[in-house]
Formats: C-alpha cells, structure tokens, sequence
C-alpha cells in the first residue's frame, strides 16, 4: 500500500485525501495547519482511512521533522502556491513523489530546479489548468503532421450567475488574483512571450451558450516549451460569462487593486459568494496540418458537480482532485518510469480517462455532455468517441 501525505485539508485537499483513501490502495495522511479541519475530513471517510493530524507545513523544519518520523512515498501540496517550493525540497530530501497544484509560473520553475536529477518524480501543475488541459491538448497535437495553432480555453462558473461579475468563488481565492494579476506565457509567430494578464478578450460560444475568453496566467504549463518552435501561435485563456473580464479590470487596473491584493481578496471574499453549483468547461481547438491539408481538431468537454463517497462535491473539485490523483495513480503504480521533473504532457489522455480516478472527467454529473470528445477535420468529416480523442 503506497504511503501519501498530503499538506492541507481545504476544498481540494479534503477529495484528494478522500480519493485515494476511499480507493483502497493508499494510506493517506492529511495535515493542516488546524487539526479540526483535517479531523473533519478524516471523521466523513473513517478514521482508518485518513490519519488526520496538525502541521504546519510552511515550517520548513516541521515539515522535515515530520517526514523523517513518517516516511511518506509520495507528498501531495493542495497549500497556497507560495508554500510548494519548500514541500518540494522536503519531499526531496525524503526521497518522496511530488505534486502540487500550482499555477505560478515562478514557483514551478523554483520546483524545477529542486527536482534537477531527482530519482524520484516531481510533477507540478496537476488539476485542471494547467494539467488535465495541457494532456487533452497534447492528446490532439499528436494527431498533426505540423502545426498552425493551440486553444486552451477553461472556464470554472457558476450554473445559475446573479451578481454583477457574473462569477461566484469556486476555488482559491488567492490564486484567482494570481492568474488575474501575473504576467502569461505565450506562443506569437513561432517564439514565447509574455503577454498581459486580462487581454485577448474574444467570444466563444459552446452548446448555445456564450462566453468570453482572456488571458490568465499559468495555465498554459509547460505546453509552450514542449511545443513552442514546432507551432505559430499557442495560448490559454480563461472562460467567464460576458462582460466579467470588464469589471474585473476596473478592479484591478483602474483602481490599482493588483497593486494591493490583500485588500482586492478581503473585497472579494466579502462580496462574491462560494458555490458548488458550479460547471467547468473545458475546450481545446488544435490546427495544423494532417495529410497535406489544413484541419481543425476539438475537444469539448463539460463537468458538472458530482457525488462522490456519500458527499456532493463541486465540479472544480471533481475536475482539480480527478486530475491530481489520477496523474499520482500512473506515477505509483510505474515509478520507475517517471523522474526528476516530469510535464502535465508526458500523460497521455487515453491513460488519464481510463484510470480511476481520471474516470470522473468522463461521468460528467447529471447535466453533463462530459466525456464528448468531437474531432474535426475537412468537410464533413467528424469523429466522436466517449472519452478518447482518436
């Protein structure tokens, strides 16, 4: 049975913890910085299958302290992304797997350079965007001879909007204003660039109901690298209900609020309620060239809130915990083929919609075309198969 610690008992945390453990094959142990909070956690699955107890895992030390006391095959970060860096050394001096769910471009660099010639695996950027998308994505790429173009396109959003944003919080708040604030990495005319954070707006419209794209930070991973002198133009951008990216620059552009993000966070969170009403779409557009002629290749996919061990959990948690863990079960069960740093794209997604917990992208919940992967090429041409882009 494969030992995981994973460091925080939030929203992710807590069905990361549950997932695995519930799955018979891992022993969890779930710390947070309040015993409470993980105790409850351990208390909704059995005592026996989660061990739950406090740490502060931002304490270097501590941390350490804990590791050399209770060995762990693989540490799982669901902390704020700031914390990683220091997970990821611990989980390196332990001779443990790593994961995190960052979407910081610069501390996935820093976990980087702390995985350089690790024996062990280190895979950053797990969940959703960046992760799950950046394996679809890989997925259709590989159907190209060459390429034109790279769409990532992910939106987590309220079913049922009613406040001026249009939005209600789903996830981290504070890594919300990291991806609405940070600088983007990008793929313009075949080199990678930085592009502003709210820009790019556009329209898109999926099954009938529209939306806007911009561009966020972090959620294009490591795809620009692997891809970028092979392709023209490759970018990600985030998916909310028209006109939110107009009020979201008013906050942080014209009142200078990007500038004070612990005031932008107390705002936020006073004034936009949580959810697990919520709908994640996801949508990736690939275009390149197959058999001498210039096709387009989509994938198409919508989640919706699920029940998973007795308990209704919200769509971003289903997709972000989905994505984690299925990435750790590949890692676990084949570790000799993993090492030192590993990208989101080295999964394929055939592998991901097969494994157990992978499987919940396909499920969809009740309202959900989830799992619908629509591949199109020239005229009349069109495949669709259930969970496997062909």
């Amino acid at each position: 049975m494969h030992r995981v610690l994973v460091l925080g008992a939030g929203k992710i945390g807590a069905l990361i913890a549950g997932l695995l453990a519930e799955s018979g094959d891992y022993s969890v142990a779930l710390a947070d910085v309040k015993a409470a909070t993980a105790d409850a956690v351990a208390k909704a699955h059995g005592l026996e299958a989660v061990e739950a107890f406090q740490l502060d895992a931002a304490e270097a030390s501590s941390l350490a302290s804990h590791l050399a006391r209770h060995p762990a095959d693989a540490v799982v970060s669901s902390l704020p992304y700031y914390c990683n860096p220091t997970v990821a050394l611990a989980a390196r001096n332990a001779g443990a797997h790593y994961f995190d769910l960052t979407e910081d471009v610069e501390v996935t660099r820093k976990v980087r350079a702390i995985a350089e010639g690790a024996a062990t695996a280190f895979v950053p950027q797990c969940g959703l965007a960046p992760g799950f998308v950046s394996i679809a994505a890989n997925e259709l790429i590989t159907h190209f001879d060459s390429l034109r173009s790279v769409k990532l396109r992910v939106g987590a959003l309220p079913q049922h909007p009613n406040n001026v944003l249009k939005y209600s919080l789903t996830w981290s708040t504070e890594g919300l204003i990291n991806e609405y604030g940070n600088p983007c990495l990008a793929i313009a005319e075949g080199r990678l660039v930085e592009a502003a954070p709210l820009e790019g707006l556009e329209e898109i419209e999926i099954d009938g109901t529209s939306y806007e794209a911009f561009n966020t930070s972090g959620g294009l991973g490591s795809l620009g690298e692997t891809y970028g002198d092979r392709c023209e133009q490759m970018n990600y951008k985030t998916m909310r209900y028209p006109g939110h990216c107009e009020q979201v620059r008013l906050l942080m552009n014209d009142l200078k609020l990007n500038q004070d993000r612990d005031t932008l966070k107390r705002i936020l969170e006073n004034a936009v309620p949580q959810t697990l009403q919520d709908v994640v779409v996801i949508y990736v557009a690939v275009t390149g060239r197959q058999e001498g002629e210039l096709r387009e290749e989509n994938y198409v996919n919508k989640v919706y809130p699920q029940e998973i061990a007795g308990r209704l959990w919200s769509a971003i948690q289903v997709t972000t915990a989905a994505g984690l863990t299925a990435v750790l079960d590949l890692v676990m069960n084949d570790p000799d083929a993993y090492h030192g740093f590993v990208r989101q794209e080295q999964f394929r997604l055939p592998q991901i919609l097969a494994n157990r917990f992978g499987s919940w992208y396909a499920r969809g919940g009740d309202k959900s075309v989830s799992g619908r992967v629509v591949v199109e090429g020239k005229a009349g041409h069109q495949r669709s198969q259930q969970g496997v882009a062909t």
